[in-house]
């Protein structure tokens, strides 16, 4: 066992003390389990931050950098963030299971990735370890969790609880250094406490078709090049929540997004290339370009996960707002990656030729294929939720209007304070909101 894996296990280990969180809460009133939750977890910051860097339990800890400073930082961070966030969820009565499952979810991933590096496994093969084994031992650290506070429990939520956590564990490692265990530890219990608080009927069935179908196209993206890791990931997670948060049909649009857009960048990509208009990395989009074409589809989804806490949102109102943000990102990028071959785009505010590649620059052959793009997703709308034609026109036109913004904001302020990311995610906005709106107006939803 090498000394990377060694000191992942005992990382391991000090996680596998958040199983004391539920003990204190169950022992103790709320005040005093607050401070209980926390104390062990600052103990051990105070120890690795005195301990001399010559002794057995330093080397067992310290990460290069760590012995470059002489200090255990690395697990001085870890045990500090354990317990603030113990205390804050201990306080705030938020799901201590969940917390524990965060908390597993990334010190056991961890000695999985490592000891899959350690068997010589590409970095593609250690992320999947990581996945896997945060998976199981946050399944493992929930149930456990919930047992000593006698909670009952669903396995097919707690699964998909253990499922969004190793993936957004995963998401945030490798966009940041996969050492900076605070904030990792952070967005995993964020993510995980706003899930556990909703009402989301999960079904045995159900998750195991979620995961096998997203496993599945992640690792199709991947081999296929359309996304990074990153990227693969995000568009992995995404999925998984909306599958298991909305339903098939949410699942139909996005999917057809991600495969055609994906897809759409590398067609002739060689042409693009000599163009300079080409994405790079051949084509694969990242996490931020994902991100920025469905954060609000993915809010709509949470959001309509948690509708019926809110009395008077109209039924089916974030259906559209969904529908017309991924219209918007799916006719976006197919007029941006078709119109982008054909010569004399003209800029959409003053209609003057430009360059090809040229911010808000635009070709009839690209806006017709924004048009097929934005058609598609509604009609895939149309078949799964009946949306009627005056529904298909609502998405449609929702669509139109985010790939108008998007040409508008990129002759006007992108490449000064609003990058290309920036751009996309403000023209999903628009598209998203106008479909509301233009939904509740024309009497597709009632209010």
């Amino acid at each position: 066992m090498t000394s990377t894996v060694r000191r992942a296990g005992a990382f391991a280990l000090v996680g596998a003390l958040s199983l004391a969180v539920p003990l204190m809460d169950r022992l103790f009133s709320r005040p005093v389990a607050t401070v209980a939750a926390g104390a062990p977890f600052l103990a051990i910051a105070a120890v690795a931050l005195a301990l001399s860097d010559d002794s057995a339990i330093f080397e067992l800890f310290a990460r290069p950098g760590d012995r470059r400073d002489g200090r255990l930082y690395g697990l001085a961070g870890f045990a500090l963030a354990i317990a603030v966030l113990s205390a804050f969820g201990t306080y705030a009565g938020l799901s201590i299971p969940a917390f524990v499952a965060s908390v597993i979810v990334l010190s056991g991933g961890n000695l999985a990735a490592h000891a899959a590096r350690d068997r010589g496994v590409e970095p593609f093969g250690a992320m999947t370890a990581f996945v896997a084994g945060s998976l199981l031992a946050g399944t493992g650290g929930y149930l456990a969790a919930a047992a000593i506070l006698n909670h009952p429990t669903a396995l097919p939520r707690v699964v998909f609880l253990a499922a969004t956590g190793a993936l957004i564990g995963a998401l945030v490692r490798s966009m940041l250094f996969e050492r900076d265990d605070p904030v990792v530890l952070l967005a995993i219990s964020l993510l995980l406490w706003l899930f556990a608080d909703l009402s989301i009927a999960v079904s045995a069935t159900g998750i195991t078709a979620a995961l096998a179908v997203t496993i599945a196209l992640g690792y199709v993206s991947y081999a296929l090049e359309t996304a990074s890791i990153p990227g693969m990931l995000t568009g992995v997670l995404l999925s998984l929540l909306t599958l298991v948060v909305g339903d098939v049909g949410w699942f139909a649009m996005l999917i057809t997004f991600f495969g055609l857009g994906g897809l759409s960048a590398k067609l002739r990509y060689d042409r693009k290339v000599k163009r300079g208009i080409a994405e790079p990395n051949e084509g694969a989009r990242g996490s931020g370009n994902v991100l920025a074409n469905s954060v609000v589809a993915l809010f709509a989804v949470i959001a309509h996960a948690a509708s019926p806490r809110m009395g008077a949102v109209p039924e089916g109102l974030f259906l559209f707002v969904f529908s017309g943000a991924v219209a918007a990102a799916m006719s976006d990028t197919l007029s941006s990656e078709i119109g982008g071959l054909y010569d004399d785009p003209r800029l959409i505010t003053t209609f003057e030729v430009v360059e090809p590649g040229t911010d808000g620059g635009v070709t009839w052959q690209g806006e017709l294929a924004g048009l097929s793009g934005a058609a598609l997703i509604a009609g895939i709308g149309a078949v799964a939720f009946d949306l009627g034609a005056v529904g298909i026109g609502v998405v449609v036109a929702a669509g139109l209007v985010g790939m108008t913004v998007d040409s508008v904001l990129g002759a006007t302020v992108e490449g000064g304070f609003v990058g290309n990311q920036g751009v996309n995610f403000l023209a999903t906005l628009v598209a998203g909101l106008a479909a509301g709106v233009l939904a509740i107006t024309t009497g597709t939803i009632a209010v």
